[in-house]
């Protein structure tokens, strides 16, 4: 997909995702070495939506596990048609039951979740496992056949195996350690929060609108924001959510009553807001 981490850094920046030197070199040695790519970090901080970039950049069809508690196998891999099994039984009342048996479990009756689905096919596919956190430890389990040699095992089937590999970006806020066994088989990629220049030029990419100065005070409210102990910091989407919510009101610049008013876009917290209208001092942003 790459020819080195420039061309990852060009073409993603072309998609709208501006991604820093360590986000770029990542990308290009998981696509290079054929590698799942585990990216961890503070939640809205970028890590789907790289997997959407890359996916845009290789004219990829994206495929999406959502992971949560209580996803098992057949909302992962796979699961059989059973309505449309015993249709078929009851349509074939005459039959010996060897040979139901064998038209039923075929795949006119297999209905394919995720992860079987991004093993399948020549299509080019990019397969985001996202919030890989949240599922139950056996999950963890059903995603290490298919990482280790992207192969899916259906018992009346047989071994599925892909015949192009689906690029794998996996994501985790942390919520949980993830197994080690897990760990081995990816490359691992951390996203913080950006820097103070990355981060204003992610600001005026996503809202052109709003001029150099502004975003400048923008990003400088927020990482005075993220140095306070607070429940929740403002993520880059916050960030940019701001940005936006100032064009809307027709903030020229910022002062107490503007942010003051407009706090509860960044803080998702009461107690939140309170201590930082207490502490937030504009004057030395």
């Amino acid at each position: 997909m790459f020819t080195s981490v420039d061309d990852v850094s060009a073409r993603l920046a072309a998609t709208g995702y501006l991604a820093s030197p360590a986000v770029a070199t990542t990308v290009f040695l998981a696509d290079r070495l054929g590698k799942p790519l585990l990216v961890e970090g503070p939640a809205g901080v970028g890590k789907t939506e790289l997997a959407k970039a890359v996916a845009e950049v290789a004219q990829a069809r994206l495929v999406r596990l959502q992971c949560y508690e209580g996803v098992d196998e057949s909302r992962a891999l796979y699961e059989w048609n059973h309505a449309k099994q015993l249709l078929r039984i009851s349509a074939g009342r005459d039959e010996t039951w060897d040979e139901t048996r064998t038209d039923i479990f075929s795949e006119e009756f297999l209905l394919t979740r995720p992860l079987l689905t991004a093993i399948r096919g020549d299509d080019p596919k990019v397969l985001l496992i996202d919030e890989t956190d949240k599922a139950d430890v056996e999950v963890e389990g059903l995603l290490l056949e298919v990482l280790s040699d992207f192969q899916v095992t259906v018992p009346e089937l047989g071994t599925i195996a892909a015949t192009r590999r689906p690029f794998v970006v996996l994501t985790s806020n942390a919520s949980r350690e993830l197994s080690e066994a897990l760990r081995r088989r990816c490359l691992f990629l951390h996203i913080g929060f950006p820097d103070e220049e990355l981060e204003r030029r992610i600001v005026r990419l996503k809202v052109p609108e709003l001029d150099e100065a502004l975003a400048a005070s923008v990003v400088r409210v927020v990482g005075a924001l993220r140095a306070m102990d607070l429940r929740k910091v403002p993520s880059v989407a916050e960030t940019i959510d701001w940005a936006r919510t100032l064009i809307a009101l027709g903030a020229d610049t910022l002062d107490e009553t503007v942010v003051r008013e407009s706090l509860g876009v960044l803080l998702k917290h009461h107690d939140d807001v309170l201590k930082a209208t207490a502490k937030l001092d504009l004057d030395a942003v």
